[in-house]
């Protein structure tokens, strides 16, 4: 009998997410398992498998491979054909081939797996309280990475020589630790080390223990973490908390918190703080291990420090080994913030460290395994029942995403000036960088153009033309303009709607609220409160909020009473006092006063109205604190409707200024009120465009959407009237989702 009887032989390209993820490993195993020989390659970007025997056997494992796969994995099969049975005896991984670049998917860094958490914690086991370890479905992946395909010698791995130990594992295609490329243990892997005043020790358990005495004694460490350092320091020592804030000179942006992953469900000593329900409580135990908005308990011990003026905490559970046991050494919450100063990029590298943040220091636990480029940490906030990100980072970006066409030639888009990201796209496939930042700062042009490289050669595609925001003065559109390729430019309302539309729809039609800060509009004027009808490529400014024009504009989102100013001034009201009185004439007469018709500046004013501060020290301030004081009433009046020249419908804010100035009222009362105000008229303007077009699909976007208030009364009472409302689910409302926009807008049939 010939030895191909009854045998059968099939091969598959298999494409996605197969990098970094142990697919290859998943395939041995389940070969094994199933009796089929064969073997697997990587060709860069995706799999190629080839597996023969029983063919009731090799159609179970065509189905497994993805129903089966690793949950990091997102394989899809691209190609599935029958094949001559070869003369060969088990199952093997070949080495990998470096080609078809243009389809491969680079890995985020990933959360540290139950299986590792559980020998992390195991006194008997070979890594017991090691800092750095991990498999094939955890650890380190972006921020180490050199090159694909996803091998050892391509990662800061790669200086590691693995002990005996740790090459058997490597080696064991039944271990789930085979070809797990971060491989390390206490012998052959990174370790910790902590300076203190005048003396370092490394060590991992000794840095350890001095790290959580520092600790608990009020200190103030640097913590090198997956992607860069991170600023520490008890989250209940009011003291230590206050020091933070004045060393590192941020009076009020909030700051994150750590906390033990305890309890049965792993979040009790969350639930000591803050309040969480379960779309909240996914988001927190998600593998991006994301930084989420909680509200804060009124039993809740942390400092009051930890978020001065709002109503939330941003709260994280360990995302990776080292901070499981930083956490449980403290025993309780712990400050985590990013090292940096002002909104400039996350510090990786210890002499940058030294230099910037030096004297805010009483100690620093830090480790010798390369970070390759720094990732901050994801934010995400629950709003209207799902988790929405704020911030693309570690756990989360790279994002790839899919393009509903196919564009001519490698274009990347380089975004906005605040919360940067840049988005490369070919053929059909878009992805959008890690948070960059704000590019105004000092060190956030290097991370750009860093992160604009690393793209393109992780994904071994080079970008032939370039698309940027409208405005000349945008540090990303003069990099654009004079980076020698040919490049567009997209107006930057525009590119928000077509960022939402991008993700859900772009071949339909929209009613698309476009609310934010300042944008250049396609008039020459600072746009900030627009609705357009229509698709990407085709959008209509539909309607408007009525324009104003504030005293000093550059100043404006920093002094929340100048956008105020101008409010009662544009209706008429005169100066109150000679200081004043100056400002009102350099305004009369235009000088450094330019007009608006920003949402988020009507915010600022909103605020400055109500006596709630009158010098903002981080972007959103202003609105952020009406936000959290907010008493929102169910219903309101909408704002009244004018039709402009063009025949576009103006929202007119007048009715809010009285109100809003009424001392006699509660602040949180008419916070609330203008809230509502706001809602209602969104629902009003959406039942006139609706009557005039038929259309019934509502976007929600801009920065002016992170209100979590506003945006779901908008999205409850839209939904009560008939209408569709859609939030961003996978992009930020923000600037960060603005580069994606781009390539929709730009290429938009």
């Amino acid at each position: 009998m010939p030895w191909t009887e009854g045998v059968e032989a099939r091969e598959w390209h298999l494409r996605g997410r197969v990098q970094g993820v142990g697919f290859r490993p998943f395939t041995y195993r389940l070969a094994h398992r199933l009796g089929l020989a064969g073997w697997v390659r990587n060709h860069g970007g995706w799999l190629q498998v080839f597996a023969q025997g029983d063919p009731q056997r090799l159609a179970s494992y065509g189905e497994k491979l993805l129903e089966e796969a690793p949950p990091l994995a997102r394989p899809r099969i691209a190609a599935s054909q029958a094949r001559v049975p070869r003369p060969i005896e088990g199952f093997h991984i070949l080495g990998s081939e470096c080609s078809d670049r243009g389809h491969v998917h680079v890995p985020p860094d990933q959360f540290v797996c139950d299986d590792c958490l559980a020998e992390l914690r195991d006194p008997t086991a070979r890594r017991h309280g090691y800092p750095f370890i991990n498999c094939t479905q955890c650890g380190p992946r972006y921020s180490i990475l050199d090159a694909l395909p996803w091998d050892r010698s391509q990662t800061a791995m790669a200086g590691f020589a693995l002990c005996p130990a740790c090459r058997a594992e490597y080696r064991d295609p039944l271990d789930r630790r085979f070809h797990a490329q971060p491989l390390a243990c206490p012998d052959c892997g990174p370790v910790l080390s902590f300076t203190g005043p005048g003396a370092t020790t490394r060590g991992n358990a000794e840095a350890l223990e001095l790290a959580g005495r520092a600790l608990a004694q009020g200190g103030i460490l640097a913590v090198r973490s997956v992607g860069g350092y991170h600023l520490a320091c008890d989250a209940r020592d009011g003291a230590a908390v206050d020091a933070l804030r004045q060393r590192k000179r941020r009076p009020h942006k909030p700051l994150a918190v750590l906390f033990p992953e305890a309890g049965e469900d792993g979040l009790a000593a969350v639930a000591r703080h803050c309040e969480i329900d379960a779309p909240a409580a996914e988001a927190l135990q998600d593998p991006a291990r994301p930084i989420v908005l909680l509200p804060q308990s009124a039993r809740s011990e942390l400092a009051t420090g930890i978020a001065p003026g709002l109503d939330r905490v941003g709260a994280l559970l360990p995302g990776n080994p080292l901070h499981h046991l930083l956490a449980e050494a403290v025993d309780g919450p712990l400050v985590l913030t990013s090292a940096n100063l002002g909104g400039d990029p996350l510090i990786h590298e210890r002499a940058t460290l030294e230099t910037e943040l030096g004297d805010c220091l009483d100690g620093v636990l830090d480790h010798d395994r390369p970070i390759r480029r720094p990732v901050d940490d994801s934010v995400v906030q629950v709003v209207a029942g799902h988790a929405r990100p704020l911030r693309l980072a570690r756990g989360i970006a790279p994002l790839e995403l899919g393009l509903p066409w196919s564009v001519d030639c490698p274009v990347l888009a380089v975004g906005g000036h605040l919360k940067n990201t840049v988005a490369l796209a070919w053929d059909e496939r878009v992805v959008v960088s890690p948070h960059v930042g704000d590019l105004e700062a000092p060190r956030s042009l290097d991370a750009f153009r860093a992160t604009i490289d690393t793209l393109e050669a992780l994904y071994g595609v080079r970008a032939r033309s370039l698309i940027a925001d409208r405005h000349p003065d945008y540090a990303s559109t003069r990099w654009a303009a004079d980076a020698g390729l040919p490049s567009v430019t997209v107006g930057h309302h525009r590119a928000h709607a077509s960022a939402l539309a991008g993700e859900v729809d772009p071949e339909g039609d929209w009613l698309m609220f476009v609310w934010d800060g300042f944008g250049l509009g396609d008039d020459g004027r600072l746009w900030g409160g627009e609705t357009f009808t229509g698709r990407p490529g085709h959008w209509r400014r539909a309607a408007h909020l009525r324009p104003f024009r504030i005293p000093g504009t550059g100043k404006a989102s920093e002094q929340p009473w100048r956008s105020a100013r101008g409010l009662r001034w544009t209706l008429g009201e005169g100066p109150s006092g000679a200081d004043d009185a100056l400002l009102h004439q350099a305004w009369e007469r235009g000088v450094n006063s330019l007009e608006t018709t920003s949402i988020g500046r009507l915010f600022d004013a909103a605020a400055g109205l109500c006596g709630l501060l009158r010098q903002a020290s981080f972007e959103g301030q202003a609105a952020q604190w009406l936000e959290s004081v907010a008493n929102v009433p169910g219903r309101a009046d909408a704002l009244p409707l004018h039709a402009d020249e063009s025949g576009g419908l103006v929202i007119d804010w007048a009715p809010l200024v009285p109100m809003l100035g009424d001392g006699r009222r509660p602040v949180a009362e008419r916070a609330g009120a203008f809230h509502a105000a706001l809602a209602a008229s969104i629902v009003a303007l959406a039942r006139r465009l609706g009557q005039r077009t038929g259309i019934r699909r509502v976007g929600l976007t801009g920065g002016v959407f992170q209100n979590r208030r506003l945006a779901e009364l908008a999205v409850r009472q839209l939904a009560e009237a008939g209408f569709e409302p859609v939030l961003p689910a996978r992009l930020p409302v923000n600037d960060g989702g603005l580069a994606f926009g781009q390539v929709i807008e730009a290429t938009a049939p």
